[in-house]
């Protein structure tokens, strides 16, 4: 693999900039350290920023030869925001907040990023712009959507927009994008049943709610086994159960929270319409009554054809076609589906390895997304840096 001589001699002052903003993690809505640090890091390199995109929004401006005048723009996207995680790492770049944690590689991502900015700003051998998008709240915030009901597109028109996220357990260095899905829609559901409480030693006083809510999680479960074709992707699961507070009482009420799982509109609304049926109609057989509420957080992320293509032969020139992968669809969420429902682009998938780059003081968990022990891997800043610099001037080069 051959990577850009300048991205990989500046790779230790990227790296101490993302160990900086790992052990200074800020949630959603929340990063405005980090988008400081970010500002600060493009001003010094000569790109014209602009900033209060939802809130702590960062956008970098970098023209190429012609000052942009040919029109043609391509945006790359990071996002920057932390996870609610107590980090279980004892490094010495671990947080140094309670309770937040880069728990997912935001940090990493902002680090090839500005890898790949601070090169394509000190050589501009490019015709067009370059937008680099720093965005805030990917984590349940939907930072993209905000960006863009904000006016991102008005404000820095673009043919095409791209994101990366690392992946672990696929081998450090390694890529994968293919057309079609890569994560699903994410959605959340609340089912809110009332019965009549009652002594637990006399329930046929009472109209028990939880034998209400077991009946109903059964049911669900048959929405998607028993309506669709067993191969066709969702995922409907109950993850929170609230009821009761006393051994010897039948409550009132029970509660159930969880999410929904796919990546076909036309099968998400059918689940939501399975689902309230279901709830509605067994409570009413139980003599009960229910609360149905159904939340439309993400669209699902899928690539357009030509643009995941076109990534795959910028991949394939670069790093040859075994380490350019098929991208297996993840039931995961990225709100980076709200930017490709608003323009042709793709998103892609880098190995962050099995864990190893992990130093001393690890803990004692997996180097999984989401997980307390994981720590991005430094490894991939000139990697990720060098793909997003060939990408935005192959494609600003090629004939449309």
């Amino acid at each position: 693999m051959n990577l850009l001589e300048d991205v990989l001699a500046t790779a230790p002052e990227i790296t101490r900039i993302r160990r900086d903003i790992h052990a200074h993690p800020e949630l959603c809505f929340e990063e405005h350290r980090t988008a400081d640090v970010v500002a600060e890091r493009l001003q010094a390199w000569g790109i014209e920023v602009h900033r209060g995109l939802a809130g702590t929004g960062v956008i970098g401006v970098i023209r190429g030869k012609d000052a942009g005048a040919s029109g043609r723009a391509i945006g790359l996207r990071a996002d920057m925001d932390a996870l609610p995680v107590q980090e279980k790492n004892k490094f010495a770049h671990a947080s140094q907040h309670a309770g937040k944690m880069h728990a997912c590689g935001h940090d990493g991502h902002t680090a090839m990023l500005l890898a790949g900015a601070r090169h394509l700003a000190a050589h501009r051998d490019f015709d067009g712009t370059v937008y680099v998008i720093f965005q805030p709240a990917e984590e349940d915030g939907g930072g993209a959507r905000v960006m863009l009901e904000e006016g991102l597109l008005d404000k820095f028109p673009m043919q095409a927009v791209f994101g990366m996220h690392n992946w672990p357990g696929l081998p450090a260095g390694t890529f994968a994008v293919s057309p079609g899905p890569v994560m699903a829609s994410s959605n959340d559901f609340r089912v809110l049943i009332r019965g009549k409480g009652a002594h637990a030693a006399l329930p046929h006083n009472g109209i028990d709610p939880i034998v209400v809510a077991c009946q109903m999680i059964q049911a669900f479960q048959t929405i998607i086994s028993r309506n669709r074709k067993p191969i066709d992707g969702g995922v409907i699961s109950v993850t929170m159960i609230h009821a009761g507070n006393a051994t010897n009482v039948i409550p009132d009420t029970c509660e159930l929270q969880g999410t929904v799982r796919t990546f076909e509109p036309a099968l998400l609304d059918l689940i939501e319409e399975r689902m309230t049926q279901v709830a509605q109609q067994t409570a009413a057989v139980f003599g009960a009554t229910c609360e149905f509420e159904f939340r439309r957080k993400y669209p699902a992320t899928i690539n357009d054809r030509d643009a995941a293509l076109f990534v795959r032969s910028v991949l394939e020139d670069w790093v040859g076609p075994e380490r350019a992968r098929v991208q297996e669809p993840s039931m995961t969420a990225e709100d980076f589906g709200f930017m490709l429902q608003a323009l042709p682009g793709a998103y892609i998938f880098i190995g962050n390895g099995e864990g190893g780059h992990r130093g001393s003081g690890h803990g004692e968990g997996p180097c999984m997304l989401h997980n307390p022990s994981y720590d991005f891997n430094d490894e991939l800043i000139p990697v990720g840096g060098t793909f997003w610099s060939h990408l935005a001037r192959r494609w600003l080069s090629a004939t449309r």
